[in-house]
């Protein structure tokens, strides 16, 4: 009897150990069980094999060890075991290593490793045909966002709609977001903010963040931005970067709470230091405008746009390159701001494609600055876009990215000129020089002042030219002296010292030395050459009723210096006479005075 015994226990006892040992690991007690799943897994129990897995994974009771637990997975998975399939497909997806449902991995947007898609769904589909609701979540994902061979908008649906109707949070949440993707009314929209709200209602970090979102623009619910701002601090507190940044917007903006400045900062600083490239973009943006008793501080504002810019912010990118274009924070450096320009035009902002090719054109920038420029410029000048096809015609005649070729460039001109200013006085300038096209000074001056009559400074200087020596039309110096003030007194420096040099005599209109004098000092003031060539001989020689020979010869000098080769025999003069002037003084008789 005592023999029957032992040999029964024998039997029993193991099956009653291995079901005590799954169902504490059921309970979540899979630490202190380890050793009798391990052995139960080594004899093939696939439940064991699952829980072995997890424990590998998981670092409960044994060290973690992806390897190991991947080897377990595995065995389980290919002997049936449902749950292992589902965990499995998820770390293929991902490559999550942490947390007892791998499937909220996938809707966290925290992965780990490179997905495999192909795997993920071969072990994910088992495990949804079998009722596995965290497995139905995932291949409504694989069908929605994975790769084009998989996706199925409609069935990705259908899953969602099992495993949200199982109970599972991100099922609920992918069938919300496929929802609101198929919805056409706002009946539609509000069955969206309910599942969303089961996601959220659950705890699901994402879920949390995308019904705050909802509230905050009334989509499917009236809009609520206090209750928006409680669940984006829950979000953020729950460690959902876009969370964090919408949050510290609301409390920088009061929006839907009270505002405070210095939490909301802090909040758009983590944010972006977790990776939040709109976030580090606002901080930067805070710090560039500055505010209350704080000036701005463009060097801590070119961290963040660095920041948001590396991460592919086009905005940020843009304002980055304005901040190495003029000096604010940064050394100045042309060549950084056209990369950051040519950055910023690639994610869509068409006003720095406008930028990078002004400074282009200025001999700024690389050489994949100048070709990706060009690049553009030649695709949409082709599309019919007149203003590209003026830049188009600009690099052309440069050499901008592309050879010199002013032919081209002067058909892509013509072409722009019938609706772009800038064109018309370029094409102008081409057809009266003879370049890329046969010399027509008549119909050059024609273009040209098409453009003068819009306003364009440069165009108006060069009819005005035209006209004082008559070329492509009449002579017609009392025209040239409207057009030089017009852009004189837009503070043109070459029309400045052009009417200094029209009123000084020798034109067809009245001479006035005097206002002659005052023009040329405007543009002498901003280094015009020969503006302080004339300057300095009008103070030497007492030409307006003023001699000031120290300060003119100063002048003559800086002229000098600025390649002006008249400026050096009006020099040499000037040095001859007062050397004249002080023998003729020293030769004079001197006074005798009575002793």
């Amino acid at each position: 009897m005592p023999g029957l015994i032992a040999r029964l226990q024998a039997l029993l006892l193991p099956g009653l150990t291995l079901r005590h040992a799954l169902a504490d690991a059921e309970a979540g007690k899979l630490n202190t069980v380890f050793a009798p799943l391990a052995k139960a897994a080594r004899n093939g129990n696939r439940r064991a094999q699952y829980w072995v897995g997890k424990a590998y994974l998981e670092g409960r009771g044994v060290p973690t060890s992806r390897t190991s637990a991947m080897q377990w997975l595995l065995r389980a998975a290919e002997a049936g075991e449902t749950d292992a399939q589902a965990v499995l497909a998820a770390l293929y997806l991902t490559g999550a290593t942490r947390g007892t449902s791998a499937i909220s991995s996938v809707f966290a947007d925290d992965g780990k490793m490179e997905p495999d898609f192909d795997r993920a769904y071969r072990w994910g589909m088992p495990a949804a045909d079998a009722g596995s609701a965290d497995a139905q979540a995932l291949i409504g994902y694989l069908l929605t966002s994975g790769p084009d061979s998989l996706r199925d908008l409609p069935k990705a649906r259908e899953w969602y709609a099992r495993s949200a109707a199982a109970g599972c949070p991100q099922g609920a949440m992918g069938l919300s977001l496929a929802m609101l993707r198929d919805a056409q009314t706002d009946a539609d929209r509000a069955a969206a903010a309910v599942e969303m709200a089961r996601a959220a209602e659950a705890g699901l970090p994402l879920g949390v963040y995308l019904l705050a979102t909802m509230l905050d623009a009334g989509s499917g619910v009236e809009r609520d931005p206090p209750g928006a701002a409680k669940l984006y601090e829950r979000a953020a507190t729950l460690g959902v970067r876009q969370g964090m940044a919408r949050w510290g917007m609301a409390l920088f903006e009061g929006r839907g709470v009270d505002k405070d400045l210095v939490k909301g900062e802090s909040w758009l600083r983590r944010a972006a230091l977790a990776g939040d490239p709109e976030a580090a973009a606002m901080v930067g943006d805070i710090y560039a405008r500055g505010g209350g008793d704080l000036p701005p501080n463009y060097a801590e504002a070119a961290t963040w746009y660095t920041r948001a810019a590396e991460e592919g912010h086009g905005l940020a990118a843009r304002a980055l390159a304005m901040l190495y274009l003029t000096g604010a924070g940064l050394a100045r450096d042309p060549d950084e701001a056209a990369k950051w320009f040519r950055i910023s035009a690639e994610r869509g902002d068409a006003e720095s494609r406008g930028s990078l090719a002004q400074l282009v054109l200025k001999g700024a920038g690389s050489e994949q600055d100048r070709i990706r420029t060009r690049e553009w410029f030649e695709e949409a000048a082709r599309r019919g876009d007149l203003v590209a096809a003026f830049n188009f015609g600009v690099c052309l005649a440069e050499g901008v990215g592309i050879e010199r070729d002013e032919r081209s460039a002067a058909e892509w001109l013509r072409r722009a000129a019938d609706g772009v200013v800038n064109a018309q006085f370029w094409y102008g300038r081409m057809l009266a020089e003879g370049r890329g096209v046969d010399a027509n000074p008549t119909e050059g001056r024609h273009w040209i002042q098409r453009a003068a009559e819009t306003g364009m400074l440069e165009a108006q200087v060069a009819l005005a030219e035209m006209m004082v020596n008559g070329r492509g039309g009449p002579r017609d110096h009392e025209g040239a002296q409207v057009m030089f003030q017009r852009a004189a007194d837009r503070d043109h420096t070459g029309a400045q010292f052009a009417m200094g040099a029209m009123l000084g005599g020798g034109h067809d209109i009245p001479t006035d030395r005097i206002a002659a004098q005052q023009w040329f000092e405007k543009a002498a003031a901003k280094q015009h050459p020969y503006a302080m060539l004339m300057l300095g001989r009008y103070l030497v020689r007492n030409l307006a009723g003023v001699q000031d020979i120290p300060r003119g010869s100063a002048l003559l000098e800086a002229a000098r210096k600025a390649g002006v080769a008249e400026a050096a025999q009006d020099l040499a003069m000037l040095e001859a006479a007062q050397a004249a002037q002080a023998t003729l003084v020293q030769t004079q008789p001197q006074p005798v005075t009575a002793g």
